[in-house]
């Protein structure tokens, strides 16, 4: 039955400005003073391209000068010209162009390591360009008829698809629709028929692909089972039917969904649902001003970790699995120790990242926006991109708080499973 409609496929899923000019200033008298010399810094390539307005002030209260400035004096072999076009002295410079877009090849990071072939190591990810092909999979539960009935997942989810199609030029046949007003039983979001739907979206993945995956729908929290989470607990989903099936925990979507993904491959997260801070289990997370919770990678390779490490910068996905899971059985100590080993299987050479509704502690709100039932994470992801398309990481987690602040007690958050430099470009 199955193939008939999908030929090939898994069952259900298809295949895949006005210048600004102050006037005139007289030149100043003489040439300015030659910089100081510094050391570079953390941040100087950047301050480089965006210089500060303040570095473009003028010397001012200085008479014209009587005549040039003797040859050579000073290193300069005339009078300093006047004002750059458009710019004179003492104005700010016109605001920056776009965010730059991220590098294309590869980004290494953390501490070196040798690995048994006396090799020297890194680990690393590649940002992907999301120049490749678009699958999506929304999900929107409003639970008809059980306790805690939620009124806008379902339009989250539609809201979503269209927004892909519009925005980032998603096809709505590459879009798989999970929703709980389905005729079809095979579009319900039974935690079977997520879990497959996870599975075809990430199936055949490659570099440059651009994976969306949205979720609307109570979430939760679970005794932690395997010392995976500071808190002692895994976030979950709820799928309709988990009063018979059960939730889907984050480990399990990590598993799922990051874990098969090579290098330089996308995957967009977006849960707005309760206690979804780290939904998808990614290790770096990101606040307002670009500050990040991050693992200890040299503390991690100092408890033994060394096997597991080398593997993950060799691209070896499953042996950083494998030695992870063989040294995770060891561990006897603290609880900072299992989670240190098990988190340092959580990072990944793809490009994934996560958008969510809120922190851990957090819920989420069902609302109202614009008349019409909606999650408040999905609302105000949407808004914020429609209203500036070409924004930074940190420029579109600031705004979309700023939405939320007003009505929302919700903070959401960016996570990721790398690194991220949030000044580039967001591009998906």
């Amino acid at each position: 039955m199955w193939n008939n409609q999908y030929p090939g496929t898994p069952p259900s899923f298809p295949q895949a400005d006005n210048g600004y000019n102050p006037g005139y200033y007289p030149p100043p008298n003489g040439p300015p003073p030659p910089p100081v010399p510094r050391g570079s810094y953390p941040g100087q390539q950047y301050h480089n391209q965006h210089p500060h307005p303040h570095h473009q002030q003028s010397y001012g209260g200085y008479a014209p000068p009587s005549g040039p400035p003797p040859q050579g004096y000073g290193g300069y072999q005339s009078a300093p010209p006047g004002p750059p076009p458009g710019q004179g002295y003492g104005s700010f410079a016109a605001p920056p162009g776009p965010p730059p877009m991220p590098p294309a090849h590869q980004q290494h990071y953390g501490p070196h390591f040798e690995d048994s072939q006396h090799r020297d190591v890194q680990p690393f990810f590649q940002y992907s360009q999301c120049n490749g092909k678009r699958k999506a999979l929304c999900i929107g539960i409003n639970y008809f008829g059980q306790d805690s009935e939620l009124r806008g997942c379902i339009n989250d989810a539609r809201n979503m698809q269209q927004f892909l199609c519009s925005n980032y030029g998603y096809k709505s046949e590459d879009i798989v629709m999970l929703t709980d007003d389905a005729q079809d039983w095979r579009r319900m979001p039974t935690r079977q028929n997520m879990l497959d739907a996870m599975s075809w979206l990430v199936r055949d993945a490659a570099p440059n692909d651009s994976l969306f995956f949205h979720y609307s729908g109570h979430g939760g929290r679970a005794k932690d089972e395997d010392g995976d989470e500071d808190d002692g607990y895994d976030e979950v989903i709820y799928p309709v039917d988990h009063k018979e099936s059960g939730h889907i925990v984050d480990d399990l979507m990590h598993e799922i969904m990051v874990r098969p993904l090579p290098p330089g491959c996308r995957l967009t997260a977006i849960y707005d649902s309760c206690h979804s801070g780290t939904a998808l289990d990614l290790p770096w997370v990101y606040s307002t001003e670009g500050k990040l919770k991050e693992p200890n990678l040299a503390a991690e390779a100092g408890q033994g970790l060394l096997s597991a490490v080398s593997s993950y910068a060799r691209g070896d996905m499953g042996g950083v699995f494998n030695s992870a899971k063989g040294l995770f059985k060891t561990v006897t100590g603290s609880n900072k120790q299992a989670t240190e080993v098990t988190r340092r299987t959580k990072t990944s050479p793809a490009d994934v990242i996560q958008w969510s509704g809120c922190k851990d502690s957090q819920t989420s709100a069902d609302t109202q926006e614009a008349g019409q039932a909606t999650g408040a994470m999905s609302y105000a992801f949407m808004t914020v991109i429609r209203q500036n398309p070409q924004q930074s990481y940190q420029s579109l987690l600031v705004n979309i708080r700023e939405i939320l602040k007003s009505k929302y007690s919700q903070k959401p958050q960016l996570s990721s499973s790398h690194p991220i430099d949030t000044n580039l470009m967001f591009v998906m």
